[in-house]
């Protein structure tokens, strides 16, 4: 099988829009990893299968998948011919922490109104000087977002959500703390065993068994995430790769195509400075 890439991504002027991310992937496998933002996924060709939260979950025909922030997951295509997508990165303003364990619940969203409004502002992006028409496009996702999951926070006896996302987990949510005030600076896990009071080997397992990503992985997909947003400001890659934490250029090379899916050098060439 010919193996084929097409990557564009770019951060436009538009409120609660973090990235716009478009790709073309024939083989790609993206790794367990999370965002900071909420991920507003349609795919136009082919179809991707992940993991969100320990369950298989996938992108049907028409679907929209929104997979909340801070939850990790995985992707690859479902497909012999790979897959194309189009993706949104929002802030929190759109949606609250509030709607998390509503979108892990149910990802994937059959309803052919929002796709048709998700389909909308990628148009929208795409075209410079219409920023005021992405603006009102996402305006009326949100709505439509928060008419789709409200019910499914006024379940009685609902738990399982809150129980998944959003509460403490004693260790765990103290290691994720450490990691989180430590992207760039990086420590050893004897340093956070040492800072915890916790054996290495306990840190590990708990971390895993709270979040579903390792503490290294999930350490890797935060210091992608930063590079993301460094190379989008046009920083050159080897300044990113210092200032995000990696050991050196190839170390953060190798580690940002696993989960992005293109190189850091083809990543920054790849957006729209008109847009």
């Amino acid at each position: 099988m010919h193996l084929q890439q097409e990557v564009s991504a770019w951060r436009p002027r538009v409120a609660g829009v973090v990235e716009v991310f478009h790709a073309r992937f024939t083989a790609h496998a993206y790794p367990m990893h999370v965002h900071d933002e909420w991920t507003l996924l349609i795919v136009d060709d082919g179809a991707v299968r992940y993991d969100l939260d320990r369950h298989r979950r996938g992108t049907p025909d028409g679907t929209v998948s929104l997979l909340p922030p801070q939850v990790p997951h995985n992707g690859s295509a479902a497909t012999s011919h790979g897959f194309r997508k189009r993706v949104v990165y929002l802030d929190t303003t759109l949606l609250d922490e509030r709607f998390i364990g509503a979108a892990v619940d149910g990802p994937d969203l059959a309803d052919p109104v929002l796709r048709r409004r998700v389909g909308q502002l990628h148009r929208a992006l795409t075209s410079p000087g219409d920023e005021f028409e992405a603006e009102s496009r996402l305006a009326l996702i949100g709505e439509r977002l928060h008419a789709l999951l409200q019910p499914r926070l006024e379940l009685p006896g609902d738990h399982t959500a809150s129980h998944r996302v959003g509460v403490p987990h004693g260790t765990a949510e103290s290691l994720r703390e450490l990691l989180d005030e430590r992207v760039a600076a990086g420590l050893s896990l004897s340093e956070a065993a040492g800072l915890l009071q916790a054996h290495p080997a306990h840190l590990v397992r708990t971390f895993s068994a709270a979040f579903g990503i390792a503490p290294h992985q999930y350490l890797i997909s935060r210091r992608v995430a930063l590079a993301r947003r460094l190379l989008l400001d046009g920083r050159p890659a080897a300044e990113v790769a210092v200032e995000a934490g990696f050991h050196d250029q190839p170390h953060f090379t190798r580690h940002f195509k696993r989960v992005v899916g293109t190189t850091p050098a083809r990543y920054a060439r790849s957006g729209r400075p008109c847009c």
